[in-house]
Formats: C-alpha cells, sequence, structure tokens
C-alpha cells in the first residue's frame, strides 16, 4: 500500500512539473525561454510573452546613447525587428529589478534569425558595453563594423 500511494505521488509530482515546468525551479543561467515580444518599452527593454506569463527582458550586452534622436532611432529598429514576432531568450541572469537579462533572438519567418543586441550595434544605435563581449567577440566585431562604417553614432555629424 505504501508504494502504491508512493508511485502516486510521484505520478502527481511528475504531471504537475510537465503542466508547470516553472514552478519547480526558477531560470537558470544558460535556459532558453521562447515566445513572442509583445511590447518594446525602450531598446534595451523589452515584453516577451511565453504562454503562461510574460516577463520584462533586458539584452545583455549593450547600452543606450544618450543622444535622443539614436536612442529613438534605436528603439524603432527593435521594434521593427521584434514586436509581435517570435523570439528565443539566452537567459544570462536577472538584474536587481528581477528583469531577466540575456541574448535575444528572433524567430521568425520574415526577419530571419537575428541576435537582436548585435543587429544594434552593427547598425551603429547602440555600443558594446564596455568590458562585455560573447563568446566570439561578435559584438566588439559589429562595433568596428559601424565604426568604420560611419553608421549611426559613428557617423560624422555626431
Amino acid at each position: 500500500m505504501a508504494v502504491r500511494r508512493f508511485l502516486c505521488l510521484v505520478t502527481m509530482l511528475f504531471a504537475f512539473a510537465t503542466l508547470n515546468p516553472g514552478s519547480l525551479r526558477s531560470a537558470q543561467a544558460g535556459d532558453s525561454i521562447y515566445g513572442t515580444v509583445v511590447a518594446v518599452k525602450s531598446p534595451t527593454l523589452l515584453t516577451l510573452d511565453y504562454g503562461r506569463s510574460s516577463r520584462n527582458i533586458r539584452l545583455v550586452g549593450v547600452e543606450v546613447p544618450r543622444a535622443l534622436q539614436i536612442s529613438k532611432a534605436a528603439e524603432s529598429f527593435v521594434s521593427r525587428l521584434t514586436l509581435n514576432r517570435k523570439a528565443r531568450l539566452r537567459f544570462y541572469y536577472r538584474d536587481r529589478n528581477g528583469v531577466m537579462v540575456g541574448r535575444l533572438q528572433t524567430d521568425d519567418r520574415e526577419v530571419g534569425l537575428k541576435d537582436v543586441g548585435l543587429e544594434l550595434v552593427r547598425a551603429g544605435l547602440l555600443q558594446r558595453h564596455k568590458g562585455f563581449d560573447y563568446t566570439y567577440k561578435e559584438l566588439s566585431a559589429a562595433e568596428l563594423e559601424a565604426r568604420r562604417g560611419r553608421r549611426g553614432l559613428w557617423s560624422p555629424g555626431r
């Protein structure tokens, strides 16, 4: 009888975890969350709806410049690339306000697979956070490309 109760309990816990996997543990570094971007609050702060809930997410490793015109252009760029599109967040950590921070990649037929932070840096609309880079130095390469191409922040009029 005890074995039967134990098996019943294990089955119920498994079913609960399957229906609500986030309830047994919080997101860990390296986890991925797949959903739809439903709001762009700033060039680096978006809202990702992943079915059970929605969360504010922040792009890792990039900074918004102080220039208002570039900031507005960056927000518009992010909106065109992500708003109401499928995306995947590769979770790094939570900031002091509990916002999930990570790499956001679009996963949409129309725009294809794109790393949002990388595309913003490549377009010269954001800059790489000093002292941070992706594993293969992609952000540094994108920033150098934008500087050499004199795009956005790096254009002659700035």
